[in-house]
């Protein structure tokens, strides 16, 4: 059977509602939430300062180290605390993806650290947590030369959808599901981050790199406005005059 609706309700293209805000740990020089729908993740991000032991400092350069992780409750059966091998590798990436629009050459020999705490999942975590980390950095005064944001597109049986959910990404149905995360630049619109699982079709990849594009570009918007300040909330109903 074709797949004509999303379980939400949403349109092929639609993302899910947004929540974007920084400053949300006084503690931290730069700190944001953000939100797809039910997926949501914190970011804080501390330094640049000397990075030890010694020996692993880039004598023209800082790094990024970036790490991810699911809090037990974040998931309806509950995570194993501490690092994973899929929480490591989602930290390499998503610190690949940010490295490639800090000025890494303003900092040499130190360490900027991300820390990305997913509170609640329901698929596209490591998207909303580049997208909350990328604010950080931003709030924390880190010389970038561009924004990134990033989205996660599925293939569901013959459609393109975008944002996709867990229940999306479970559709053994028909083709089944394939789930594409993209981070893409905000100027240049290069792909820093970009993994796929399941396949998908040259002509249906094309397809997906312009959803991808459509949706970071309505992401960007949200960033920015929550960088200026203001504090993002779709999830919550609007009041009655």
């Amino acid at each position: 059977m074709p797949y004509t609706k999303r379980p939400d309700n949403r349109k092929m293209d639609e993302i899910r509602p947004i929540r974007a805000e920084v400053g949300i740990i006084p503690n931290a020089p730069g700190s944001a939430l953000f939100a797809f729908g039910d997926t949501v993740a914190i970011a804080a991000v501390y330094g640049p300062k000397p990075l030890h032991p010694q020996h692993m400092q880039e004598s023209d350069r800082g790094i990024i180290r970036c790490v991810y992780n699911m809090l037990p409750f974040s998931v309806t059966e509950r995570a194993r605390p501490g690092p994973s091998r899929r929480s490591k590798e989602i930290g390499l990436v998503s610190g690949n993806a940010l490295s490639a629009v800090v000025d890494l050459t303003r900092f040499p020999g130190t360490v900027i650290d991300v820390e990305i705490m997913i509170l609640q999942a329901n698929a596209s975590t490591r998207c909303a947590g580049i997208n909350a980390a990328i604010m950080a950095l931003a709030h924390a005064g880190i010389v970038m030369k561009e924004m990134v944001s990033s989205v996660s597109i599925g293939k569901i049986d013959d459609k393109i959808v975008v944002d996709i959910t867990k229940e999306e990404e479970d559709h053994k149905e028909g083709e089944g599901s394939t789930d594409i995360p993209f981070t893409i630049t905000s100027n240049t619109k290069a792909i820093t981050h970009l993994q796929l699982d399941g396949k998908i079709q040259v002509k249906r990849f094309k397809e997906a790199v312009e959803a991808a594009q459509k949706a970071c570009e309505k992401i960007l918007d949200y960033q920015i406005r929550a960088l200026k300040g203001e504090k993002i909330d779709e999830t919550k109903p609007l009041k009655k005059a």
